[in-house]
């Protein structure tokens, strides 16, 4: 009886303390997590900059696009009524009819909003421009003249 005791005691330790070391391994120590987020902390710092760097020049690229699509309806709107819009009439006159345009045969935009730079900024329209027929700019993420990367201007006779 006794033996059948110290057997089961003994068996009841062994299983336990095997028990204690396999719960013990199923988690991450501290050590660990802190290594796993220095290092993921690093790997932002290096990510990061780039991710934004590219997404400022797709804004860059897209506004290139916008402005080579305006220019193409200012093109087409000349062709058919025999001159550009004035500077008055602006980039609506791609959209509404104007004054003593007769042979008008807009809109020659698809949407029927005259959109805003990819910064949200009106586009500016002079006609006729300094640099050609028409001039037709963005002023770049800043608003301001001038400027370099995403803040620099983005102009159709360029």
């Amino acid at each position: 009886m006794q033996i059948r005791q110290w057997r089961r005691r003994r068996t009841v330790k062994k299983h336990s303390s095997k028990a204690f070391f396999v719960r013990r391994r199923k988690g991450f120590t501290l050590i660990e997590l802190l290594v796993v987020l220095v290092i993921l902390g690093l790997l932002a710092s290096l990510v990061g900059p780039q991710v934004i760097k590219q997404l400022g020049s797709s804004k860059t690229k897209t506004a290139h696009l916008q402005i080579e699509e305006l220019s193409a309806a200012l093109d087409l709107f000349r062709l058919e009524v025999g001159r550009y819009p004035t500077s008055e009439e602006g980039l609506e006159a791609l959209i509404y009819k104007p004054a003593g345009a007769n042979s008008w045969n807009g809109p020659y935009l698809k949407k029927k909003v005259i959109r805003k730079d990819p910064w949200g900024h009106e586009y500016f329209y002079v006609s006729p421009g300094e640099h050609s027929d028409f001039d037709l700019y963005s002023l770049g993420a800043d608003n301001r003249e001038g400027g370099d990367g995403e803040n620099s201007d983005i102009r159709s006779w360029e």
